[in-house]
Formats: structure tokens, sequence, C-alpha cells
């Protein structure tokens, strides 16, 4: 079992990486510290919904052979709404990672400031970030001369390095374990905790993901054959975010909940926690968080190249010139912003409005195709699952609305 586990664990690892950032880890944080263990169980129903959604996406690339960009080009049924899906998908895939490109790298950042104490360097009249531009070229190296393989071991160690952080810090700070069992599975829902919780699912099930796990899932596996395998490295790998996801919030929960500090994100957990468990606790807080940043740093690009090149009709290959150009512009996009203390406001606005709305409309077309006897022959979506999927459909549409609603 143990071996199967091993040789099984392979494109799940990509989703992991790319949902726990520095926005996870911040949602989580400040859920943690300012209500408890009360949200626990909004990541238990996000992680559920996570590999539901994940497990289609990998039929599609199994079965139907193709990522879910190039499904939606292809069996989007009508002209017009074929080609209002293509440019809602370039929109706010690509240009939504861009924006928030910036803030993965400055997560990346604030980890490295965190441990070195340098942040900047004085450049003629202006001061540029030192760290976003050192990780801007780290993940271009890798990105650029990586393989499916290579990329595979990089995005393991980083989320082994994630979850050693974490983990052992929630472990060390002594949780209450009845309160974290109650917050796990007795769900409580109010008006002051209803964004952070919408917060908590939308920061797990980012849409980009779907895109890049129905194109990366072939990089490693062909045919039905192989959907057990691929169903196990998704089990396993959406179980890790999950378990360090909630370790974030039981850190924060365990170690501020109820005692009137201000938590605004997980820099300050770090430095909070320094004089509680000592110097360790606040080095294992920033590796992590730079553990989260550079993944990704380095996922988001990727997720914008394959889901743009998909929906194109574009080569989706890591080693193709116009994969390359889209995510080399979401990279440097972001280390341009974050390097010059800058924040892109206009684009990340529009990436709210823009995700806001395809997060609803990716999830709808993903349960249409899945539906699809003739893409997915006996494959299709069982009547259960599809009632599972509309479920979640309709959490996303309260996330959808939540994204516009907030930006007026």
């Amino acid at each position: 079992m143990a071996r199967r586990l091993r040789t099984s664990i392979g494109p799940g690892i990509f989703i992991t990486a790319a949902f726990i950032g520095p926005g996870t880890v911040t949602t989580c944080t400040i859920a943690g510290a300012d209500f408890g263990y009360v949200l626990l169980w909004t990541l238990l129903f996000a992680v559920i919904a996570t590999y539901i959604l994940q497990e289609m996406c990998g039929r599609i690339g199994l079965i139907g052979g193709m990522g879910l960009g190039e499904a939606l080009n292809r069996e989007l049924p009508g002209r017009v709404i074929r080609i209002i899906g293509i440019i809602m998908v370039v929109c706010a895939i690509g240009i939504g990672n861009a924006a928030y490109q910036t803030g993965n790298i400055l997560g990346a950042a604030l980890g490295l400031s965190s441990l070195t104490r340098i942040n900047v360097i004085h450049l003629y009249l202006i001061d540029v970030g030192l760290w976003p531009i050192i990780i801007g070229v780290i993940s271009f190296f890798l990105l650029w001369f990586g393989t499916y393989k290579s990329l595979e071991k990089v995005f393991a160690g980083f989320v082994a390095i994630m979850s050693l952080c974490f983990i052992i810090t929630a472990v060390m700070i002594k949780p209450d374990f009845i309160g974290l069992i109650k917050g796990m599975f007795l769900p409580r829902l109010t008006e002051n905790n209803l964004y952070i919780a919408l917060g908590l699912v939308g920061t797990t099930i980012p849409p980009y993901n779907f895109f890049l796990y129905a194109s990366i899932i072939k990089e490693k596996w062909s045919g039905k054959k192989d959907l057990g395998a691929a169903r196990l490295d998704m089990f396993t790998a959406v179980l890790i975010g999950g378990i360090i996801s909630m370790a974030i919030v039981v850190t924060a929960s365990a170690a501020f909940f109820g005692k009137n500090i201000i938590i605004e994100g997980a820099g300050d957990m770090a430095n909070q926690l320094e004089p509680l468990l000592g110097t360790w606790a606040k080095a294992a807080i920033a590796i992590g968080l730079f553990g989260a940043g550079m993944s990704s740093a380095m996922t988001a690009p990727l997720a914008a190249g394959y889901a743009i090149s998909g929906t194109l009709r574009w080569k989706s290959s890591l080693k193709d010139t116009r994969f390359r150009i889209i995510w080399c512009t979401v990279l440097f996009t972001g280390v341009f912003f974050s390097s010059i203390g800058l924040k892109p406001v206009p684009a990340i606005i529009f990436a709210q409005v823009a995700n806001g709305i395809i997060l609803p409309v990716v999830a709808v077309f993903l349960l249409y195709i899945m539906n699809n006897k003739r893409l997915l022959g006996e494959h299709v979506n069982s009547l259960r699952a599809n009632i599972i999927g509309g479920i979640i459909i309709l959490i996303t549409i309260v996330l959808g609305a939540r994204g516009i609603m907030q930006l007026f």
C-alpha cells in the first residue's frame, strides 16, 4: 500500500501547492485568531468539494483526452456562447493570475525577510525589493528548464516544507482537541464570520486549478486504467492541503483567539508566536510562508498557461513558445509590482469581478461536460455526483455574488 501511494502521488501535488498560497495562509490565520475553531467545518467542506470537482477534471483529462480549456472551446454550444466563454477564461485566468501573482511573490518575500531581516536594496532614488527579484529569477529558471517530473519533485518539496512547518507548530501549541472536533463537525455561521467562511472556501477551490489539473494529469497517466491511481493521488494531495490549512487555523486559534491580539496575517503570527514557543516557531512560520508563496508563484503562471493555451487551441506544452510567453507575462508582472512595492489595484479589482463571475460559470460548465456521453462514455457523472456537484455549484454562485457585492 505504501509503495502504491508513493508511485501514485503526482499531479495532485500541483493542486496542493497552488491553493496553499499566501492568501490561504493569511485567511486561515485570521479565521483562527478572530473566530477560534468555529470555521474548521468550512475547510472540511472546501476540501471535500475540491476533491469532487478535481476528480471530474481528472476524468476530462484521462477519458476525454483534453484539458478543460480545450473542452470548453470544443463543447460549448453555439458560436456566441463559445466566444464569450473564451473571453471570460482569458480575462479571468490570465489577467486575474497576473494580478494575484503579486501577492504570491510578496508572501514568499515576507517569509524570507522575516528570516534574514533584509528587505530592500537601494537603487538610485528608489528602494527595490530584493526578494521578489530573486524569487522571480528562481521561478523563471525552474519553469523554463523544468520538465513535468522535475516540477513534480519541486512542488512535492514545497508541500513537505509547509506540512512540517505548519503541522508541527500546531501540535506544539497544544490545541483544544474537543473544540477542534466540534469546529469541524458542528457548523456555525453568523453575519460576523460569513465573510471569512466564504473566503476559506474560495481560497481552497480557485477556478484556475480546474484547468491546471485537467491538463497536467495527462503528463503522468493516460486512459481509464489509471483512474484509480489518479483518484488516490488527488485524495492524498487534497487531504494534505486540508490538514495544512486546518493546522494554520488551529495554531492561530490556540495562540490568539480571545486574547485581544490583532493579527492581520501570517507575518504577524510569526512575530507573535516567538515569545510563546521560541525563536524556532517564528522561523517555522516564516519558512512555511515562504514555501506557500514560492509554490503559488510557480503554479499560478502554469495554470494561466494551460488555461489560455487550451482555450485558444494552442499547444499546451512546457516548451511551447506561446505557452512560455503566457506564464512569463504572469510571472514578471507579479515580480515587477511586488519589487517596487506597488499593488496593481485596477487589475486586482478586475480580477475580483472576473473570478467572481467565472467561478460558478466554470463549475456549471464542468458539470455540463461531465454528462457528455460522446466525450466520456461510461465515465459520465452518476446521479449522485450530479446532485453533489449541483450543491457545490450553489456555493460557488454565492461566492461569485459575494465577490461582486464586495467590490461595490
